[in-house]
């Protein structure tokens, strides 16, 4: 008698981590393929790196695709930059050039970096007295008001780091200056000077290291706000009615090396700037002027309807072939790119070849993966919004969950983001969960927009905060390329994510939305300390609180019903709509906290629960309508701006409570 081996997918899943699978060799010459030229969002290059995505999908078995668009795009035509120092000092006109390194095995290819600049940076010129602004966060124009110092007509210098370029611009618009510089200071990016060297000695930015980037405050082409940018044709806002719209800055700027920042630096007289903005122990003293020295400040942009193109594979389910598990990941970089964002493209890839070796094997996803390399990501999340707008309908309806990597490696440690249900599948990686509130990277569509649940996963310390910079200083340069990540960032590459199989093969899903709840009773005990006494109600919203933590037990409670009866299999067998019941409102409760209208001032974003900082796009807050609300309020006091506080509570209000609906599955 032959016994029968039954394959169970824990087995699939152990063998897909096994080191038997693949080696090191395949992924290195992935990510060496793809980052050989700079591949720029809408040029020849990046179209081929996406030909080389499309068939290494299309080799291992991936029913794939590309999915193009026709997006407005920004480079640069022209720039200059003049400092003007007190007579009888000569001018100063910079060079504003990336320095290739000797023995550079790039160098052939350096021209094809374009000129740094900031995407969709008002073109303009203009001239006026330099002030230093530290970060340019809204809190250091608090405090040089505090110290008598106006920059309105000035051109401000700021330093890269703790918020987002974008919102470097706005404030500085906001606090009346003309023009910005933004500089990546020494001592947040270059090892903080001494005996410190830098790439290719160390992992350092060179002194002529500039760190690009867009400066959109969006997501999405900016002339198709809302609706897809089809190749075929469709409603497009004019260029007049982009800068209308309040997404793009309307004054110039320019990013600049830490070269060119200390040599401004040294022109600037006036107050001496706090401890908290000086720079390493060698660099001049910091001061905040305005003035004496002066920028002449020239940019000009070519604005250009140009064709990006997002790759789309699909492993089809077994079981349920309309529920879609996402694995994406953008393909274009200002550079080189290396480690942002192509050793996640080079993960991805990975993760497809280890697939197809576990189907040769036998193994089937419940569940349909799909894999998307997203182009234009770089621009403001320019492909995956694009994609997402246009199967809003379908992807609201069918998709379990959106697992993106970004930066997939950078260095040591892991670090990893999610909504709330999805902390358990990754505690046993870190403690160190973050929120998915901010903007940086392509599951903004999906969470913010659309609200499906997600997770953001990269190997290093945290994104985009002092201490990834500090893991990661050549971001966004021309310095980032194979030889940083092969000799700092990912020697032996062994730190590359994995992708939680659970999801595609699970019979219940493994979400826990009692972690939700938790998340949300924190956020508002926390804003209760902050609200001032102005007849301001919480009531509304701890009572929606507490409707949906009993939902939330009680279907927790059913999951653990069935899987201690073991009844999962059997059920899914005999009564497969019960499960598939189960699953839905587990699915679709994160849907439930977003409102159509969006945010206010903001309806892109319609996740009521997270969102990015209105100041600070990479940061992330709890209510962010709430949060708005109450900052005007706090600015404004009148009626009308608390009575805005309270119509923003009675709104998270309502979406919680339909949440609460959704996982209790049964109509009032």
């Amino acid at each position: 008698m032959v016994s029968k081996i039954i394959t169970t997918k824990s087995y699939y899943h152990k063998l897909y981590l096994s080191p038997s699978l693949s080696d090191n060799a395949s992924i290195s010459h992935h990510l060496y393929t793809l980052t050989r030229r700079p591949h720029l969002a809408g040029s020849e290059a990046n179209a081929e790196a996406a030909s080389y995505v499309l068939s290494t999908l299309s080799a291992n078995n991936v029913k794939s695709h590309l999915a193009e668009y026709a997006v407005l795009l920004t480079y640069p035509d022209s720039r200059s930059l003049t400092l003007i120092r007190p007579s009888p000092e000569p001018p100063t006109t910079f060079s504003l050039k990336q320095e290739v390194y000797e023995g550079d095995p790039y160098a052939d290819v350096a021209d094809q970096v374009e000129p740094s600049f900031h995407a969709y940076a008002k073109s303009g010129s203009v001239k006026g007295p330099v002030a230093y602004v530290n970060y340019g966060r809204v809190e250091d124009y608090t405090t040089l008001g505090e110290m008598g110092i106006n920059v309105s007509g000035a051109i401000v210098l700021a330093r890269y780091g703790e918020i987002y370029r974008g919102d470097i611009i706005e404030n500085a618009y906001d606090a009346g200056a003309i023009g910005v510089l933004i500089y990546s200071d020494r001592k947040d990016y270059g090892g903080a000077g001494g005996d410190t060297k830098w790439f290719p000695d160390d992992k350092w930015l060179p002194p002529s290291g500039v760190q690009v980037g867009t400066v959109f405050n969006g997501a999405g082409d900016p002339s198709t706000p809302g609706w897809p940018s089809n190749i075929e044709g469709c409603e497009r806002l004019s260029e007049d009615e982009v800068e209308k719209g309040g997404d793009v800055p309307l004054i110039p700027s320019l990013p600049i090396s830490g070269a060119d920042g200390e040599e401004i630096i040294k022109s600037i007289g006036g107050v001496v700037a706090n401890d908290g903005w000086q720079g390493d122990k060698d660099a001049p003293v910091y001061r905040v002027g305005p003035g004496p020295g002066i920028i002449d400040l020239t940019y000009k942009a070519k604005q250009v309807i140009s064709t990006i193109q997002n790759v789309i594979g699909i492993i089809e389910g077994a079981e349920e072939p309309d529920r879609y598990v996402i694995l994406g990941n953008h393909r274009d970089a200002w550079t080189f790119g290396a480690v942002d964002p192509n050793s996640g493209t080079a993960a991805l890839l990975e993760v497809a070849e280890r697939l197809e070796k576990l189907r040769k094997q036998g193994w089937k996803p419940r569940r349909s993966i799909i894999f998307c390399n997203w182009d234009a990501e770089e621009y403001g999340l320019v492909g995956s919004t694009e994609w997402v707008e246009e199967n809003r309908e379908m992807l609201s309806s069918k998709v379990v969950a959106y697992l993106n990597v970004d930066v997939a490696v950078s260095g040591a440690g892991f670090q990893a983001s999610a909504t709330p249900q999805l902390d358990e599948l990754i505690t046993e990686a870190t403690k160190q969960i973050g929120r998915l509130g901010g903007g940086g990277s392509d599951y903004a569509a999906f969470v913010q927009h659309i609200g499906v649940p997600a997770t953001d996963i990269s190997f290093g310390n945290a994104k985009l905060t002092g201490s990834f910079f500090a893991e990661y200083p050549v971001y966004h340069s021309m310095y980032d390329d194979f030889v940083w990540m092969r000799d700092f960032g990912d020697p032996m590459f062994r730190r590359h994510a994995a992708v939680a199989l659970q999801l595609a093969d699970e019979e219940i899903l493994p979400f826990n939305y009692e972690l939700y709840v938790n998340e949300i009773k924190k956020g508002a005990e926390e804003l209760d300390t902050e609200l001032p006494d102005k007849s301001i109600s919480l009531v509304p919203l701890f009572k929606s609180i507490d409707k949906i933590k009993k939902a939330a037990l009680q279907i927790n409670n059913e999951i653990k019903e069935i899987k201690e009866n073991k009844g999962g299999a059997s059920m899914w067998k005999d009564q497969p709509w019960k499960l598939r019941e189960m699953n839905d409102r587990l699915m679709m409760a994160e849907r439930a906290l977003t409102d159509r209208e969006g945010l206010s001032g903001r309806p892109w974003y319609k996740h009521l629960i997270y969102a990015p900082s209105k100041h600070n796009d990479y940061g992330s807050k709890c209510f962010p309508g709430i949060d708005d609300a109450l900052e005007n309020a706090k600015s404004l006091n009148t009626e009308d701006s608390w009575l805005s506080v309270q119509h923003e509570i009675w709104r998270v209000s309502r979406v919680v409570t339909q949440a609460s609906l959704v996982l209790g599955g049964e109509l009032t």
